[in-house]
């Protein structure tokens, strides 16, 4: 099958992104990198890949064949944004504050994808073996 263009891949955020509230800086950029953190994808005669430049150095990158993963990675990251800025908003002295962000990013991803928060809920739980809350 063959890997859609970066257009169709905009579409298909652009499309999914209003379930959640995502807009702006939240999503990514396509083809190219803004720099400061901010994901861009990019795609080439197999795979897409996912990528995050800072500072002009690669961060990151995740490279699939599968517009499902693909998109995964996009709405985690954008999901991770919103679930952070509404702890900021709502912290709640003493209390760890992963503990509103884990739940707020798994419920924004239940919106899109019921696996999706399924993955996301069973990372949250990994972290949590190695690093439990602290309140």
């Amino acid at each position: 099958m063959a890997l859609l263009t970066l257009e169709q891949i905009r579409d298909e955020i652009e499309r999914r992104a209003p379930l959640i509230g995502a807009t702006g800086d939240l999503l990514p950029t396509y083809g190219r990198t803004e720099d400061f953190a901010r994901p861009h994808i990019e795609v080439d005669a197999q795979q897409y890949h996912f990528v995050v430049v800072e500072r002009g150095e690669e961060l990151a990158r995740v490279s699939t064949n599968e517009l499902y993963e693909l998109l995964y990675r996009v709405f985690e990251a954008a999901t991770f944004s919103l679930a952070c800025r509404y702890e900021l908003r709502h912290r709640k002295p003493l209390e760890d504050s992963r503990r509103q962000l884990f739940r707020v990013q798994v419920e924004l991803l239940a919106k899109l994808d019921a696996r999706w928060a399924e993955r996301r809920a069973e990372a949250h739980r990994l972290t949590l073996l190695q690093h439990p809350f602290s309140d």
